[in-house]
């Protein structure tokens, strides 16, 4: 029986991903922040990383679901065999290499970083690595920007866009991310390669975000306003807590395409992700979730 070691398990792509593995008779053993219940093929692990206790010395794949960083640094010192590692970082290396915002262009730089060590430690270790990159990830209400406008929306009773809001975009639903790291682990193509993962619907930035909106009820109004009016309304609310995380450059980005290239994750392991049909529930997070 193959053996998993799942980090970032109760998340919106690890969470999927143990139906797949344990499906398919995998045994499991995911780490957790909070206590969680074993099951049969599944054995839950309390802790997170660097400091976690307990873990397998020889697993036949791992997967990270979470931080990027923090599991590239972790690898890089842990004493574990494996042939086989499949981990999730976004395509945010390349988006935000460039911005203007110094913290965003952090992010593109830890992520570069984590993507480099954690190659560099397979390569040494004699195992194979195959790097994730999705794009705006939805449908698990984990997410920090889809999730982030429905629910921000629902209290308002509307939702403002600058006019203009065309970039194009490919939201990718998490199940479809689990599916991609489960194919990655039995397809030798994918070794040693790294894949962005869009998904299978391109639409620009009002659309995606109208499409948002209609999925809610009552559904809230979308506001198109002129940039200088928009500018005001986010700084008030930013002014008052209400609009965190949403800075010039984001707004800059609504305007500019972000799309990737579907071909050779379609190519070497199928990759077919679904349109973007969202649903009220896909942003609203589990009941279990910790």
């Amino acid at each position: 029986m193959r053996h998993a070691l799942v980090f970032g398990a109760t998340g919106q792509i690890g969470f999927p991903l143990l139906g797949l593995l344990r499906n398919d008779g995998w045994r499991v053993t995911a780490l957790s922040r909070s206590e969680q219940s074993d099951e049969p093929g599944l054995e839950w692990l309390r802790g997170e990383l660097p400091t976690a206790k307990g873990l397998p010395a020889r697993v036949d794949a791992i997967f990270s679901c979470g931080p990027l960083d923090g599991f590239a640094s972790w690898y890089a010192k842990a004493p574990i065999e494996t042939s086989r590692v499949i981990a999730f970082g976004s395509t945010s290396v390349d988006v935000k290499r460039g911005s203007a915002d110094a913290a965003e262009r952090d992010v593109a730089r830890r992520l570069r970083e984590g993507e480099e060590l954690v190659f560099a430690t397979a390569a040494q270790r004699g195992a194979t690595a195959t790097l994730l990159r999705p794009t705006l990830i939805y449908g698990a209400g984990r997410d920090a920007t889809l999730t982030r406008i429905a629910q921000l929306a629902s209290r308002w009773g509307r939702f403002p866009l600058p006019r203009g809001a065309t970039g194009l975009r490919q939201p990718v639903h998490a199940d479809d991310l689990a599916a991609a790291a489960f194919a990655c682990a039995s397809t030798a193509a994918t070794q040693g390669n790294t894949y962005a993962l869009p998904g299978g619907e391109t639409l620009t930035y009002r659309d995606m975000v109208a499409r948002v909106l209609a999925s809610l009820t009552p559904p809230p109004t979308l506001i198109e306003l002129p940039s200088p009016m928009f500018n005001a309304a986010l700084f008030l609310a930013q002014l008052t807590g209400r609009a965190t995380g949403l800075g010039e450059a984001a707004v800059r980005r609504m305007r500019s395409d972000l799309t990737f290239d579907i071909g050779p994750a379609q190519r070497d392991f199928g990759y077919a992700p679904r349109a973007f049909r969202p649903r009220a529930q896909m942003f609203q997070p589990r009941s279990d979730e910790s």
